[in-house]
């Protein structure tokens, strides 16, 4: 007797400047240890010359194709918000999105960014002060750390991006999210580090395809705690100037590992092994 077929997952990411992502071969080797036929694909915008204008494209595309779900990455995490049927609890109040499930005919948006962030720095920083901190870059992912960083207790945190009008747009959403004024918008960065006991980046600067660092080297300090979102290099500059100063850090592997193993419960309905996923990231070195 033949056995029954594995169930089929297909998922896939869409992003821009995406080919250097572990979260495929993070997805495929745990599907694979569950017992799945798991596909992962990624959908790189630029490598497709698009834009997140194709978003509605592209998600129209997947559904044809039966895919299970998507996560999405930098640029589309509030972009997609118009596309979507419903949106998770977190993610309606996060306003952005990092994964898609495809059901039935609908799209609905969560968001497992935050969970990742906060599980990353309950293991790397969990003693680390938090009194001020400040958060560079309030996109998609900025969102959701900096509502993980009010939830893991930062009593006041201040918010920076090129963008102003984004800056305070994600201010106002934490303050009507958290007790009391516990964000701001910054404006002098050199003051805000000045008095801060942590930086968290949440740009895409330090990324392989966008080397450099969100904050002159100069402003950093022995005494400044410092986390990265980042994890494609793992090493940033930021993390390597701040570790050469001696600042504890926190690298972007966790985040990476704990948005996925959510994301993967998502899409399959399995629990995956966390610790077997952390294994696995780490053993794709550096």
């Amino acid at each position: 007797m033949n056995p029954a077929p594995s169930p089929g997952i297909l998922a896939g990411l869409i992003g821009a400047g995406i080919q250097a992502s572990r979260t495929p071969a993070l997805h495929e080797h745990e599907g694979q240890a569950l017992g799945l036929n798991y596909l992962y694909r990624l959908i790189d915008l630029d490598q497709l010359k698009l834009d997140s204008s194709a978003l509605e494209q592209l998600l129209s595309a997947a559904e044809a194709m039966g895919y299970t779900g998507l996560n999405i990455t930098f640029p589309c995490k509030q972009a997609i918000l118009p596309l979507l049927d419903d949106l998770s609890a977190e993610a309606r109040g996060i306003g952005a999105v990092n994964t898609v499930v495809l059901k039935d005919g609908k799209r609905i948006g969560h968001n497992t960014d935050c969970l990742g962030f906060a599980e990353g720095f309950r293991r790397g920083l969990s003693d680390a002060p938090r009194r001020q901190v400040v958060q560079m870059g309030a996109g998609g992912a900025g969102a959701a750390v900096a509502h993980a960083l009010l939830a893991e207790g930062v009593g006041q945190l201040t918010v920076f991006d090129v963008e102003l009008a984004r800056a305070q747009a994600l201010v106002d959403n934490l303050n009507a999210h958290f007790d009391g004024s516990r964000a701001r918008v910054g404006h002098d960065l050199a003051h805000a580090l000045g008095e801060a006991d942590g930086l968290v980046n949440t740009t895409p600067m330090g990324m392989a395809k966008l080397p450099g660092m969100p904050v002159p080297k100069v402003l950093l300090r022995a005494d400044l705690w410092v986390a990265e979102i980042v994890y494609f290099p793992l090493q940033t500059e930021l993390l390597r100037e701040a570790r050469a100063l001696g600042c504890r850090t926190l690298d972007g592997s966790n985040m990476a590992v704990f948005q996925a193993v959510k994301a993967f419960e998502l899409f399959s309905g399995l629990q995956p092994d966390a610790a077997r996923m952390i294994e696995h990231f780490n053993s794709m070195g550096s």
